[in-house]
């Protein structure tokens, strides 16, 4: 029977899964790693990892075996910048939760003719989560690093050029590039990309199902030879794995960050989130993504020396509201709906009677209330939302997710496979050999219906009214504490 490699590089592992030909997973395996954060708001990852972890995973899943073809993801937009011999020059900058390059965003704005204009032509206004500004970053900030860079890569790209020595990149993860892509033309746009990045060679484009190339040599039972798709950012390859890819879809991803990705019948902008191209030919996205989800209850499991079911145990028996806390989940800062990177935490309403359990469910139920703000926010732009479906880690012991369906008032399907863009990028790469469907790869295996708490209404008020209240104190805060890095 046909296998199917597929490996994701996430922001806090790297997860691979071996697939048959019926999508079920015959073996899977997780790498743990950490980002580096040299200064506030500077959020990197040595791109050595991410090969060094594939060829660890690969080894691993495949003993035994023969691969067919290999899916990749990864965490993105990235900017790896490698010079002529291709050997990186510094470690990758990460995607929006890197906040670093806010007077080149205000710079490149208005130099561009302003945000509408770039929205119009790229799909997306600039913001952390753009590529183009933390090139410029680069360029400003390391100018004889940058003098010597002539390529750009992700995740998934670096690990296909690593095992094909193809360049190429796939034209979701270009329109992230903003503001070097057209999201019309489908195509790098020149005048800007000689702008803002002077002397790189662009990548080849391709959609992430295509074959980008074949591996050059064996790598476990992967053999000299085997087919590698482009792949894309994790995120759009979480969606393919649970098939939320028709009109009126929307991807729920609970991971280190929450991601949200509604395909919509046509290009739609907004002012505070980001209209992409799709990761299927022909379909359309709008998009948001809150900085952290997963990495706040990582940090409070860190911080309390408490593991997750011990936590969640406790959250559950503390009850909608939290005893009366409120939270605003902006410990790194946030992407949409506020695009605001000098952002901070807030928890308002502590005492001493307070617990852990407390706390624990005021960052799960943040978490809600922020995809709340982020739907409203994809409605207002005219995203028609009529089916949710929930992927990633933490749907697994339900209380999360049923917080955010009694938050939200939508019902969440949770497909039978929830581990996420690993096997998107095995289903992807097994669709090289032919059409799959993957709604009988990954059937739905229950559905999260809201039961809506009147508190959750008070709280939502309170939480919209929470962060203009303490903006001007936060700011002045993150100022210092860019002093003190």
């Amino acid at each position: 029977m046909s296998l199917f490699f597929g490996i994701d590089i996430g922001t806090s592992t790297t997860k691979a899964v071996l697939v048959d030909a019926h999508g079920t997973v015959v073996r899977s395996a997780v790498r743990p790693h950490a980002v580096q954060r040299p200064r506030p708001g500077h959020v990197e990852m040595d791109g050595a990892i991410w090969w060094d972890e594939f060829v660890s995973l690969a080894e691993e899943l495949t003993a035994g075996v023969t691969v067919a073809a290999v899916g990749v993801s990864g965490m993105g937009p990235c900017v790896l910048l490698t010079d002529a011999e291709d050997i990186p020059l510094r470690p990758a900058i990460l995607y929006g939760v890197d906040t670093r390059a806010t007077a080149e965003i205000a710079a490149l704005t208005e130099r561009l003719g302003g945000a509408d204009a770039i929205r119009a032509r790229c799909g997306s206004a600039l913001s952390s989560q753009a590529v183009g500004p933390k090139l410029a970053w680069v360029a400003g900030h390391e100018p004889a690093l940058y003098a010597r860079a002539r390529r750009l890569f992700m995740p998934a790209s670096w690990l296909q050029y690593k095992l094909t020595g193809s360049y190429v990149l796939d034209f979701h993860s270009a329109s992230q590039c903003t503001p070097l892509f057209d999201t019309h033309a489908l195509a790098w746009h020149e005048p800007w990309a000689r702008l803002v990045a002077p002397g790189l060679e662009l990548p080849a484009l391709a959609w992430p199902g295509d074959v980008a190339g074949a591996t050059t040599h064996a790598i476990g039972g992967i053999p000299a030879g085997t087919p590698v798709i482009a792949g894309t950012i994790d995120a759009w390859t979480e969606a393919v794995s649970v098939g939320a890819q028709r009109p009126g879809d929307l991807m729920l991803m609970y991971g280190t960050t929450m991601f949200l990705i509604a395909t919509v019948e046509e290009a739609l902008t907004s002012p505070v989130m980001w209209g992409t191209v799709g990761a299927l030919p022909g379909t359309r996205n709008l998009a948001g993504g809150m900085a952290t989800s997963g990495a706040v209850t990582a940090w409070l499991s860190e911080l309390t020396g408490a593991g997750y079911p011990e936590l969640l145990a406790e959250a559950e028996a503390s009850g909608p509201g939290a005893r009366g806390l409120l939270m605003l989940p902006y410990l790194a800062g946030e992407r949409t709906p506020i695009q605001d990177p000098d952002a901070r935490g807030v928890i308002a309403g502590l005492t001493l009677s307070h617990t852990r359990g407390d706390l624990y469910r005021a960052a799960l139920e943040a978490t809600a209330l922020g995809v709340r703000h982020n739907v409203e926010a994809l409605r207002t732009a005219g995203a028609d939302i009529t089916r949710v479906v929930a992927v990633g880690g933490g749907t697994q012991g339900g209380l999360w997710t049923e917080i955010v369906s009694a938050v939200t008032g939508l019902a969440q399907v949770v497909p039978r496979v929830t581990v996420g863009a690993s096997y998107g990028a095995a289903y992807l790469a097994a669709c090289t050999f032919g059409a799959f469907d993957i709604e009988r790869w990954n059937p739905a295996a229950h559905v999260v219906e809201p039961a809506p708490a009147a508190v959750y209404e008070e709280l939502y008020a309170l939480y919209r009214d929470l962060y203009p209240a303490t903006s001007t104190i936060v700011h002045t805060l993150a100022a210092h504490q860019r002093l003190l890095a």
